[in-house]
């Protein structure tokens, strides 16, 4: 990939490449290290996440993040279990991937992928589709390095949802990149479609109001 040779090649042509590479590997090897202390520690529940060789524990939510989160993520169990399409986890579920964890407020499986997955599984891969939910303490993480790795490593679609300006950025993986590409943004006066998870399409407001919620729900369920 070019960026990955932009990266690489100075370091081939430092005179002291051989220096550099060895304290990469003593840096990677620290850091593996400090991933398994990582795992050793977590317990069901904590809000911990491993980016980048830190441990990062976040601090409660807040009431509206917390909101568009249990609204979302239950229109998406609903939909998902009624259509047989496949597994919604919420932020319990630890995504490990190359390098580092996250704890996604929602993801989506296919039922393909949920395939390896098994009554004992608490390290989860790579979803189809992720939501993050905005808040102040982590917008420039779910903006900048799990927007990139979770787009590397291969997950559909990820939603940004921003409890503040009632508003959903979706977002669609160019797969020849690996990168996610801004497909729109969605206020309340909308309706979003997914295209992670076959014929889901709902008013954004859902997202936001009980009430609107609550409608979408009993139209599925007739």
């Amino acid at each position: 990939m070019l960026r990955d040779a932009e990266i690489i090649e100075p370091i081939l042509e430092n005179l002291h490449m051989p220096e550099l590479v060895e304290e990469l590997n003593a840096r990677w090897k620290q850091e593996q290290r400090l991933r398994e202390e990582f795992y050793e520690k977590i317990q069901p529940g904590d809000k911990w996440e491993f980016i980048n060789g830190k441990i990062i524990m976040h601090s409660p939510a807040k009431e509206k993040h917390t909101e568009a989160r249990q609204k979302l993520s239950m229109l998406l169990q609903i939909f998902v279990s009624v259509n047989d399409l496949g597994q919604v986890k919420d932020e319990t579920a630890l995504v490990a991937l190359s390098r580092n964890d996250y704890l996604p407020d929602i993801l989506y499986f296919t039922k393909e992928r949920t395939a390896g997955i098994h009554a004992n599984t608490w390290k989860y891969p790579i979803p189809d589709l992720i939501v993050e939910v905005l808040s102040d303490s982590t917008s420039s993480t779910d903006r900048g390095i799990k927007k990139q790795d979770y787009a590397a490593h291969g997950a559909r679609e990820y939603w940004l949802i921003d409890p503040d300006l009632q508003l959903v950025e979706q977002y669609l993986l160019d797969e020849a990149k690996k990168e996610f590409w801004l497909f729109t943004k969605k206020t309340t006066h909308d309706r979003i479609e997914c295209k992670a998870i076959v014929g889901l399409s709902f008013p954004v407001a859902a997202i936001f109001d009980e009430q609107v919620k609550m409608q979408v729900v009993k139209e599925w369920l007739k």
